[in-house]
């Protein structure tokens, strides 16, 4: 069903929503019918000012900078059970803001988020804040003793907006920081369902602060001096310049960013299940994901069976409009993100390559590309190389394993890939081999309890697993 009202989101800080000092506006266009989903303020530098402030002074006066650990779960917990009461009217919202087809949006913008939170609650109760170590030059023991980092800045993406800000900012709560959230331009709207649920638990004013905005607030919040940490996820060329900004301010920050994994196909392999795996793992979300396996290799032997499999794949997605429970793919995000796929695959074509499938009827409204298979691109080439972010994979073909490991390692990339084949023990091998920050056996299956992130130009640092709260921890030296 058609939204009824429009959505006007504000900032919110110190545990009130407020009125922005810029009138600039950011409108919020849904992807398949193009209507005004709502509009969300552009933020300017003084109210980023006023979001940290807020986050700041919950640190360093309020009462969760002198919360236990356990206290903080609690707060989590229900944090947790009233987002997860809001989690039909959020998933609606993300269908609405970017497009996304309702069943994942049902899954990682009203379940995923509830599940960040509670693990972390559980790990919050967990969290050994002290520990002795015996000295190693002189008798005795001394303290280690682990502190929050302060004020951490979560700057999230559109692609999976609620469960972005979640994977973020539950452990930077378990850890004991303040955050302020700068949603995406592209869907800043879902996260008031996360303060509406935060201020229902009556959660102390300054933990949770939002500011919504484009590259400029972005930019105010990453340089400003009262922000202790930051966390970013998006594109590799706006992480390297939050890196810079990060080194020079000699704060710590953990980047999520751009990603070309590949799928390596062993021969023997299963072809049908290394199909049924694809669908999600190269196709899920529209291709909008940063581990989307969009680089397919494929052994002399098994080259024709998954080239004429994944055209069949390609056709057989239903495309369409994003709230109808049986569309796999739905629009692109943005007109620009269309033409930016377009473009890719119109520059591969005229480089030699083909394109097989992209034939699927589409619908006559919204930004949609048909789902399409891509042959005979260099494995140097722009398409094989860059981050492409729609319903387009490449395809190539290896010459033996030493040859497939350096086509997949033949990239600035390393986030995600997977290995299919037929000897787990080869699997593994071949895995082990690959240069990338996370890799699945048989498919790509991230899990909570894991460290998740990249190397090379896929980023710094870890988020999920216990290794997330400790990237919002610093550790003291107590000499005794």
């Amino acid at each position: 069903m058609p939204r009824t009202t429009t959505v006007h989101a504000r900032n919110f800080a110190g545990g009130a929503w407020l009125t922005p000092s810029s009138t600039d506006t950011i409108a919020v266009e849904n992807p398949f019918d193009h209507a005004i989903v709502g509009t969300a303020p552009d933020s300017s530098a003084a109210d980023v000012d006023l979001a940290v402030g807020a986050a700041r002074d919950a640190f360093d006066r309020g009462p969760w900078g002198r919360s236990t650990p356990a206290e903080r779960a609690d707060w989590i917990d229900r944090l947790a059970d009233e987002l997860e009461a809001r989690g039909d009217a959020t998933a609606a919202l993300i269908t609405d803001e970017i497009g996304q087809p309702a069943g994942l949006a049902r899954g990682m913008g009203a379940i995923r988020p509830v599940q960040h939170l509670r693990f972390y609650a559980r790990l919050a109760r967990e969290l050994t804040t002290e520990v002795e170590r015996p000295n190693g030059d002189r008798d005795g023991f001394s303290i280690i003793r682990r502190e929050p980092v302060g004020v951490a800045a979560l700057i999230v993406p559109w692609n999976h907006p609620q469960a972005s800000i979640t994977m973020k900012m539950a452990p930077a709560l378990a850890a004991g920081c303040t955050v302020v959230i700068k949603p995406a331009a592209e869907s800043p709207l879902d996260v008031a369902q996360l303060i509406e649920a935060a201020i229902a638990i009556g959660l102390p004013p300054g933990v949770i602060n939002v500011v919504t905005g484009g590259r400029e607030t972005g930019r105010a919040l990453v340089e400003h001096p009262g922000v202790d940490k930051i966390a970013f996820t998006g594109s590799t060329a706006a992480g390297r310049q939050i890196a810079e900004v990060a080194g020079r301010r000699l704060i710590p920050v953990t980047l999520e960013l751009g990603g070309k994994s590949a799928a390596v196909v062993l021969p023997g392999a299963d072809v049908a299940a290394t199909l049924a795996s694809l669908r999600t793992g190269s196709f899920g979300n529209t291709g909008q994901n940063c581990v989307a396996l969009s680089r397919i290799l494929a052994p002399a032997d098994l080259y024709d069976e998954l080239r004429d499999g994944l055209v069949a794949l390609a056709r057989d997605l239903r495309v369409g409009d994003p709230k109808d429970a049986a569309t796999e793919v739905g629009p692109l995000v943005t007109r620009t993100a269309l033409e930016r796929v377009t473009g890719m695959v119109e520059r591969a074509r005229a480089e030699g390559a083909t394109v097989l499938a992209g034939d699927t009827a589409l619908p006559d409204t919204g930004y949609f590309y048909a789902p399409a298979i891509v042959e005979g691109a260099d494995p140097d080439s722009e398409l094989a190389q860059n981050e492409i972010f729609g319903p387009v994979i490449s395809l190539h073909p290896y010459a033996d394993v030493d040859d497939a490991v350096r086509i997949a390692n033949a990239t600035s990339y390393g986030l995600g890939g997977a290995v299919f084949g037929a000897d787990d023990d080869e699997v593994l091998r071949v895995a082990r081999r690959v240069r990338t920050g996370s890799i699945g056996l048989q498919g790509y299956r991230p899990d909570i309890n894991l460290p998740f992130g990249g190397v090379r130009a896929s980023g710094l640092g870890r988020e999920l697993g216990p290794e997330a709260v400790s990237s919002y921890l610093v550790s003291k030296s107590i000499f005794i």
